[in-house]
């Protein structure tokens, strides 16, 4: 899948900590934010969750932070799906000061499909790992 942009926002000076720069926690919320972006582009919407009570469960994530983003910054995220399994997904998220273009921070998670009433993982649908395969194979 072609990177798509899922979030674009500005850091605030609430975002920024005793050290003058956006705080980690901040990184994490932007990127959550763009997760559903991305999620709802590939048909994963609130609404297809909620109807049919399934959910997404983050299993692991690992961020590298690469440049600091200053309160006024406007940063961008583009995202892309890395992997397709059964029941989980692999995917990444690019954040970058969009003055600059300077990559910012990058983070690759990890997330389960799952059945919201069970509390476990089941298979994703096929229409959406059709659409998913797609996208990948599109580059």
């Amino acid at each position: 899948m072609s990177e798509l942009i899922t979030y674009k926002g500005a850091v605030y000076p609430w975002h920024c900590d005793h050290m003058g720069h956006m705080n980690v926690m901040w990184y994490v919320g932007k990127f959550d934010e763009a997760t559903w972006h991305l999620f709802g582009d590939l048909g994963i919407t609130p609404q297809f969750l909620r109807e049919n009570n399934r959910g997404m469960a983050a299993v692991e994530q690992h961020i590298a932070y690469k440049r600091e983003l200053m309160a006024g910054d406007i940063v961008t995220v583009t995202s892309k799906i890395i992997e397709i399994r059964e029941k989980v997904v692999i995917f990444q998220h690019e954040m970058k000061n969009a003055h600059t273009g300077e990559v910012s921070a990058t983070t690759k998670l990890t997330g389960v499909f799952m059945d919201s009433v069970a509390r476990r993982a089941i298979a994703f649908p096929e229409e959406i790992v059709s659409r998913i395969r797609a996208r990948i194979a599109a580059g």
